[in-house]
């Protein structure tokens, strides 16, 4: 390992303000080693929720919390939360949709051609006749960007049609955040928005004809089974309709060509279709599929109200394609998820181990095992719908998702940078260390929206998910970004991700040590992180202020 660099005056102070607290931690690569073993054994099959493989690593999880001798951090002075989640499946034949005309003409819609639809609300059906539409653009609101497709149409009872993405114009994109996608372009978002303003449905533009096949293709996945995200805007229907559809609709109402060009130049406001209604009709059946979170706290001594989360998703996706095939007597097909997330999933353990033999500190740490997150998030999601702990006094989530398996690393790679100032504090940290903070380098795949991090943020909780490192000690970033390409290709999502006695977890006990230190210095202050004025997520934060005063 080559020299660490030498570090300037406020990384030096802060390494001396943390040192105290920190001389408790021993992170070891053995215990992280032995953990991973454990629960990535073929024992455990997988750990696909709902399985034998829940139970045994949830048994697994909370024998080593009582161990520790901490509290269980679950509903009621459990350690479990239950997670409910349902699954909607369309019933065939029950879709009808039409639209009307300012002539009082209806107009039918062939559904799979026309129009996709799915019922959002819990019941599983959705009955809407004659509602008004309203074209939205991309059904973006965000302020602190100076963008606002709304203006000040009332949506109250209508459907809201909107185009998918986000504004993607030269001479508009710089008031996103360029090549890194914000949470402005998800269709879950857009569903939000248009449910907190009162519509009873949302309606995607897909911008291509009937016969395009990407369009027909959407059409053949449409009735497919799907899970809802708990927490979901509760609107009556969402579908799709493709140009053919939405030119009809627009011609009906006197639109031209004009409003979409207003798109692009970010100068566009909502407009309502007159005299155009749309009427639809569909059912689905609904079954509820259980599982498990389960949380461990250490509480605080004089702040025990105010939380940090420590989070890791411990579900993998299971035996064989559908998830819950028997196990193999002549090949292997156990998706073991060593890495993936048995690593974090152990990390948090030991972060509870080291943070239990500190002085107590001053607010509660709670640490969250998430389930179903390779389902979407859901486990995190269910805690964000329904939060054991007020998300308004939940100082921070601090989410790990596979350990960086590799050599030590200069940087400290995190999602969503730019995001909030817990990167500021663990940049401090890591200066005093001769190390920085960097972006994960690939912004194509969204990573920031994609793990148990996310469901916080998109709920205002400040949040931060360290990555693995790129730039090696020794060999720099060239000989880091091969190795861990390599590794990714060969292990992401596949049977060989299991654990070996050759796991390299330098890197990880490196970061590990400073994201002890930094949930200990928010543990023992009385701030609060915030979020930076270009975030989307510090409007959201913003309306619980008055809880943190």
């Amino acid at each position: 390992m080559t020299m660490r660099g030498l570090f300037g005056g406020a990384a030096a102070l802060a390494l001396v303000l943390s040192a105290g607290l920190a001389q408790a931690q021993t992170f070891t690569a053995e215990r992280l080693s032995d953990g991973i073993r454990q629960i990535a054994s073929d024992e455990f099959q997988g750990r696909y929720p709902g399985t034998e493989g829940e139970r045994l690593t949830l048994a697994w999880l909370q024998a080593q919390y009582e161990e520790m001798g901490l509290q269980p951090g679950g509903p009621d002075g459990q350690w479990l939360q239950v997670v409910d989640l349902r699954r909607y499946t369309p019933v065939e034949g029950s879709g009808s949709a039409s639209w009307t005309g300012p002539d009082g003409t209806v107009h039918p819609l062939t559904i799979g051609t026309d129009i996709g639809l799915r019922a959002v609300t819990n019941d599983g059906r959705a009955n809407i006749q004659d509602a008004g539409l309203v074209f939205a653009g991309y059904g973006i609101y965000a302020p602190e960007r100076g963008w606002d497709d709304y203006g000040d149409i009332d949506v109250r009872g209508k459907i809201v049609m909107v185009i998918g993405g986000e504004p993607t114009a030269q001479a508009v994109t710089e008031r996103f955040n360029g090549a890194y996608a914000t949470n402005y372009q998800s269709g879950a978002y857009k569903a939000d928005e248009a449910f907190r303003r009162g519509a009873v449905g949302i309606i995607t533009v897909f911008t291509v004809p009937a016969s395009d096949p990407n369009w027909q293709r959407a059409m053949q996945f449409n009735n497919r089974q799907r899970t809802m995200t708990p927490g979901a805007a509760d609107l009556e229907v969402s579908g799709g309709i493709n140009m053919d559809t939405a030119h009809a609709l627009a011609m009906a109402a006197g639109l031209g060509t004009e409003v979409l060009t207003s798109l692009e130049t970010g100068a566009f406001k909502a407009v309502d279709l007159p005299g155009v209604t749309l009427s639809v009709a569909t059912e689905e059946a609904v079954e509820t599929f259980r599982t498990h979170n389960l949380l461990a706290k250490i509480e605080g001594t004089t702040h025990a109200d105010e939380v940090i989360v420590y989070s890791a998703h411990w579900d993998h996706v299971g035996v064989g394609a559908d998830h819950v095939s028997p196990v193999s007597t002549t090949e292997d097909n156990i998706f073991n998820g060593a890495w993936d997330n048995a690593s974090g999933t152990v990390a948090i353990v030991e972060m509870a181990r080291q943070l239990s033999a500190a002085p107590r500190a001053e607010r509660t740490f709670v640490f969250a095992h998430m389930a179903a997150e390779e389902m979407g998030l859901l486990g995190a999601y269910a805690y964000a719908a329904d939060p054991v702990y007020p998300l308004a006094k939940t100082v921070a989530d601090i989410n790990i998702d596979m350990l960086p398996l590799s050599p030590p690393t200069r940087d400290i790679a995190i999602f969503g940078q730019g995001q909030n100032d817990l990167e500021d504090r663990l940049a401090v940290l890591a200066e005093a260390e001769g190390r920085y903070v960097g972006g994960d380098g690939m912004p194509e795949q969204g990573f920031y929206y994609r793990s148990d991090h996310f469901p916080f943020a998109r709920a205002g909780v400040p949040a931060l998910m360290t990555w693995h490192g790129w730039d090696w000690d020794e060999g720099g970033r060239e000989a880091g970004q091969a190795a861990w390409m390599a590794k990714f290709g060969a292990d992401y999502h596949k049977v060989s991700d299991e654990w070996s006695a050759d796991l390299d977890f330098r890197s990880a006990v490196e970061n590990l040590t400073i994201l002890y230190r930094l949930g200990l210095d928010l543990a023992n202050s009385d701030d609060w992180p915030g979020w930076k004025p270009t975030s989307e997520f510090g409007i959201v934060r913003e309306r619980t202020a008055d809880q943190r005063q």
